[in-house]
């Protein structure tokens, strides 16, 4: 299976698509480690108003006033 795939891709191509993705997994585990190491700041949620809902009217056609 491995000599199939150093055919298909070459060692040089191989070798460049480790480097890839070992560069991506250290990325990842520092962008986790930064993310554990910030505290959450719930206060900043906390202050933040909600978007109000535009309030919906509540009138009713003129073909339902007749029939009620």
């Amino acid at each position: 299976m491995l000599v199939i795939v150093v055919l298909i891709f070459g060692t040089s191509k191989l070798k460049n698509m480790g480097k890839d993705l070992g560069g991506a997994v250290k990325g990842f585990k520092e962008g986790m480690k930064e993310a554990q190491d910030e505290p959450a700041k719930p206060a900043q949620v906390a202050d933040q108003k909600p978007a109000e809902a535009p309030a919906a009217k509540e009138e009713a056609k003129p073909e339902e006033k007749k029939q009620a």
